[in-house]
């Protein structure tokens, strides 16, 4: 399963990045998030974090690349199948941020992932863009 979304944030690439990479905030930007707790500082590759979902188990997720003010990719196992997920973030256009999330899932079971959780994981990585804007807009 692949899902991408892409959303222009009328804000600075600095205001953006900060409070995307402020990982145990996101909980105060999007219901997608109960809690997110990051056990290795700062953020950075090989960098740990725990996060939990409503109706999902916790995973702890793994910063596998990691460059300041642009991207940082973890990704999380579990028993057949890896999730990748992915940020970016760049100068917009005309003006302001844009910021692209993916969400990769790989593996044997994979697809069946994607059946049974695929919608509310594209729900949930929305969210997450539209709290990110909402936050950065109104900072």
């Amino acid at each position: 399963m692949h899902f991408e979304v892409t959303v222009d944030i009328d804000a600075a690439p600095e205001t953006v990045w900060n409070l995307l990479k402020d990982v145990e905030r996101w909980p105060d930007m999007t219901a997608s998030m109960s809690a997110v707790e990051l056990l290795d500082t700062p953020l950075a590759e090989g960098s740990r974090a725990r996060v939990r979902q409503p109706g999902m188990p916790a995973a702890v997720w793994t910063v596998t690349a990691f460059t300041e003010n642009e991207n940082f990719t973890w990704r999380s196992r579990s028993p057949g199948v890896t999730t990748t997920g992915g940020h970016e973030v760049r100068p917009g256009p005309s003006g302001g941020t844009t910021v692209r999330l993916t969400l990769d899932q790989t593996g044997p079971l994979a697809p069946l992932i994607a059946l049974l959780l695929g919608s509310r994981t594209r729900r949930y990585v929305t969210m997450e863009a539209n709290g990110l804007k909402a936050a950065a807009e109104s900072s």
